[in-house]
């Protein structure tokens, strides 16, 4: 087997928690009203549309269009967004630490996020600048599952997939990967990750 050389990382749900919910439990306190209107007005479909570059200020103005009695609760969706991060995933960060700062990895990040909100992140996390190369949605105006996102990745980065891994929490995300030749894995919790890693033939620890 080629030995693995290169890991990929998705970073929302595998480096970086993150969920809405942190901020509605405060902004919509009942459960029910909550759900509906995750699920109904500021849901993950629009939340793409601004990760694919959609300006925030349009994406917003949008579903004011279509919700105006929800104005107060979608504008906190952006106003308020940073209260979105629950932290770093901490036993990801020491797998994303020990392979470049220990295996000597090569590391790259392909995530689906807001040219907007993304240099929020960066500010706050310092294992984001470990990376030898980031593609965001949001800059690029393409996003996952887009095979081009992936292709656009392989390409800037000379990147042979044969050599290397995907992880990506979100399952759509990794057929994609596979087509192209990526080793992947659907990723759960860290332990879970380590596992995986260690299971492939040409992984070294």
């Amino acid at each position: 087997m080629p030995r693995i050389t290169t890991l990929v990382f998705d970073l929302g749900g595998v480096l970086i928690d993150w969920n809405p919910i942190y901020l509605y439990n405060s902004v919509i306190p009942d459960t029910e009203e909550r759900r509906r209107f995750l699920n109904e007005v500021c849901t993950m479909d629009w939340n793409e549309e601004q990760d694919a570059g959609r300006p925030l200020r349009e994406g917003t103005q949008h579903l004011i269009g279509k919700f105006p009695e929800q104005e107060t609760q979608i504008r906190a969706y952006y106003d308020r967004w940073e209260e979105m991060l629950g932290g770093a995933i901490r036993g990801t960060v020491e797998i994303l630490r020990h392979c470049k700062f220990d295996a000597g990895m090569k590391l790259y990040a392909l995530t689906n996020w807001s040219a907007e909100t993304f240099p929020l992140a960066l500010a706050r996390y310092d294992f984001l600048h470990w990376f030898d190369g980031r593609l965001v949605s949001g800059e690029e105006k393409i996003r996952k599952p887009s095979p081009d996102f992936y292709q656009l990745l392989i390409h800037r980065y000379h990147i042979r997939p044969e050599n290397a891994v995907y992880v990506d929490d979100n399952f759509r995300n990794l057929a994609p990967a596979a087509a192209l030749g990526f080793h992947t894995i659907h990723f759960q919790s860290p332990e879970q990750l380590k596992l995986e890693l260690s299971a492939i033939d040409g992984f070294q620890w």
